[in-house]
């Protein structure tokens, strides 16, 4: 099992408009290998259930995975939260989905949600499935990195070589030779392959990938790397060339310092949007099971402006938006 980390609620509002005294609803999150404090995709669900505890009357509980761990502890996890009365519980991340779905038919009173559900597919009366078109949103800050290169070659840095992980390069891909057909693309880097996923919270393994790909002449990085882009936004950026942060808008951080500089957008992937409305549905009594697409057209995924790197190319970036979510566009999901 991975390490815990315990929250109570904080109550903000009654929840009971006849005065009477209401039971706090209990929340369990499972969060992915990156944990609280990856600065990117975790930190996304974090920021959801943050959201969430101080509008609602809720008491939270956090469980972290290990990188190394078998799908055995994440459904450990998920019944250890079931059984203390947790109800939702929410496993973030495509590695929960199997976990997920196991635990939902243990525990049909419990409504679950996997954050990345794996192939967008989750059955069951009493789960949900959030997905994202990663491609999407990566499309558009492939155009971003395309239009903003001066040296005509940009790079992507992937964590694991998994499906979501090459959904993101294969939009990136696409959108940069939409706007610039000559450019090019170095071959994608995963910094690890299944079963290690490792790369996912390993800034030095991030870190030495972009020395390489400022090596090959990439002046723009693209990263889906979770905590290891750390590693990646600050090693390309001490070359003073540009990167591309991911999930969340990575400029915002201020932990990073001043390589926040050399931030050219991020592409935002709302996971806190898909957990704090997963939150309010149960709270409300207005649960409903199977998947919800978090893409463009509800702005699920889209690309970041803090900064004002893309201030120039942003008219044309969001007539690319536009097209997209017109269905003038379709972005490819694989390479």
């Amino acid at each position: 099992m991975g390490g815990a980390a315990a929250c109570g609620g904080q109550k903000t509002t009654s929840g009971d408009a006849g005065g009477g005294e209401k039971k706090a609803v209990k929340v369990g999150l499972a969060f992915d290998i990156g944990g609280r404090g990856d600065r990117s995709y975790d930190d996304a669900a974090a920021a959801g259930l943050d959201r969430a505890r101080s509008e609602l009357d809720i008491q939270t509980k956090e469980l972290s995975a290990k990188p190394d761990e078998p799908d055995s502890d994440k459904l450990g996890r998920l019944r250890l939260m079931a059984r203390s009365g947790f109800n939702p519980v929410i496993g973030v991340g495509t590695l929960y989905t199997a976990s997920v779905l196991k635990a939902a038919k243990e525990f049909p009173n419990t409504k679950f949600l996997v954050v990345d559900a794996d192939q967008c597919k989750v059955t069951g009366a009493n789960v949900q499935g959030a997905c994202f078109a990663e491609e999407q949103g990566s499309y558009l800050v492939g155009a971003a990195a395309a239009l903003k290169s001066r040296t005509g070659t940009i790079g992507f840095i992937g964590g694991v070589n998994i499906p979501v992980i090459q959904k993101f390069y294969a939009g990136y891909a696409a959108g940069a030779k939409a706007v610039k057909p000559g450019i090019k693309i170095l071959t994608p880097k995963y910094l690890t392959q299944p079963p290690d996923f490792g790369g996912f919270k390993d800034p030095a393994l991030g870190s030495e990938a972009a020395s390489g790909e400022l090596d090959a002449g990439a002046d723009v990085i693209y990263h889906a790397a979770g905590g290891s882009g750390i590693g990646v936004i600050k090693t390309t950026a001490k070359a003073r060339k540009l990167a591309i942060g991911v999930d969340a808008d990575q400029y915002r951080q201020t932990a990073l310092g001043d390589a926040r500089n050399y931030i050219l957008t991020s592409m935002v992937k709302r996971v806190d949007v898909a957990v704090y409305d997963f939150i309010v549905a149960v709270v409300e009594g207005r649960f409903t099971a199977g998947t919800k697409m978090y893409d463009l057209s509800n702005n699920g995924v889209d690309y970041a402006t803090s900064g004002g790197r893309v201030d120039d190319i942003k008219a044309r970036l969001d007539a690319l938006k536009k097209a997209i979510v017109d269905g003038r566009v379709t972005v490819p999901v694989s390479p």
